[in-house]
């Protein structure tokens, strides 16, 4: 019985599935780290993407923080 139990011990550990390398697409490297940065909600947010300037509806311009740790795409900064 003892036999029997390590050739399935060791069985499993030798039979590990292969891990894909692969990563679906739009997936962003987390392992680079992000950075805090202060929203204009009054937030602090933990962001991965760059930080951008997008127009706004009424012609100005907007910071905004890209890839949020939150699930958000986009957030807007404080200046």
């Amino acid at each position: 019985m003892k036999a029997l139990t390590l050739a399935l011990l060791f069985s499993m550990t030798i039979a590990q599935p292969a891990h894909s390398d692969r990563r679906p697409i739009g997936h962003l490297d987390h392992s680079k780290g992000g950075r805090w940065y202060f929203a204009a909600s009054g937030h602090a947010v933990y962001c991965y993407g760059p930080v951008m300037t997008v127009p706004q509806a009424n012609g100005d311009l907007q910071k905004v923080a890209t890839f949020c740790k939150d699930g958000r795409a986009v957030v807007p900064l404080k200046d």
